[in-house]
């Protein structure tokens, strides 16, 4: 029994997974993938007229939320210094303006969400129609930030397909010495693309939870929930190949 129980807490996918928590990113996307969760949950109680069991799970979903809003305090700065390295980066000129848009767009999301969490623990007092101003705000910055992102990820994807086509089909390039750099160079390609192409759709599914909170769209807490939950899964599922050297 004692071995059993041994191998299964020393079992590799256990240990890797304590690894991801251990990191501040997988706490929030493990916590992220619960609040949504719990968002499309409680929508489904509801639907079932379970309100008792329901407003539990809202309340998962609501201090959750607000945990993970203390996690991110910190994040505006990180956001302000990506802005600041992209400016000082050669590239084409539409990914380098679309990555230093995005990043000034989170950072003012960022800021604006931290308003929103010191007014949820009383911290500061706003009255409801500046609490709700503020809330607003936020979400616009945090869906510009992801239209950005998805107009980057976009035209990073057209450049690298681009250039895959170009070595695949024999194109001379100075830089590489041997038939075996030429394969290296197309598989970290097809890396990135493949890296490009999963923010694209991460970026498509949480275009609609800030779009919904702005009321320019009308989908109900179980749809949100859902992609939500998706995205969050995705991400995490990103942290555990990048930590296991996996591509």
């Amino acid at each position: 029994m004692a071995t059993v129980a041994s191998q299964l807490i020393l079992h590799p996918v256990v240990s890797q997974g304590v690894k991801i928590l251990s990191t501040t990113v997988g706490r929030d996307k493990a916590s992220r993938a619960i609040q949504f969760f719990a968002r499309f949950y409680a929508w489904l109680l509801l639907s079932s007229n379970n309100k008792a069991d329901a407003a539990k799970w809202n309340a998962l979903k609501s201090h959750l939320a607000l945990g993970r809003k203390l996690m991110r305090l910190a994040k505006p700065v990180e956001h302000l210094q990506a802005a600041l390295r992209a400016t000082q980066t050669t590239g084409p000129l539409g990914e380098q303006l679309t990555t230093v848009g995005r990043q000034i767009a989170y950072f003012l999301y960022l800021t604006y969400d931290a308003i929103v969490w010191a007014h949820a623990i009383k911290f500061i007092n706003l009255s409801p129609e500046k609490a709700q101003k503020v809330n607003k705000t936020a979400n616009r910055y945090w869906l510009t930030g992801i239209t950005l992102s998805i107009a980057n990820a976009a035209l990073k994807a057209q450049r690298i397909t681009a250039e895959i086509s170009r070595l695949q089909h024999g194109a001379v390039d100075e830089k590489f010495s041997s038939a075996i750099d030429r394969e290296a160079k197309l598989n970290g390609l097809h890396a990135t693309r493949a890296a490009t192409k999963q923010q694209f759709v991460i970026d498509a599914l949480d275009f609609w939870i800030p779009a919904t909170a702005l009321g320019l769209v009308n989908l109900n807490d179980g749809i949100v929930g859902i992609f939500g939950f998706i995205t969050s899964v995705l991400s995490l599922q990103a942290q555990w190949f990048a930590l296991s050297g996996k591509k």
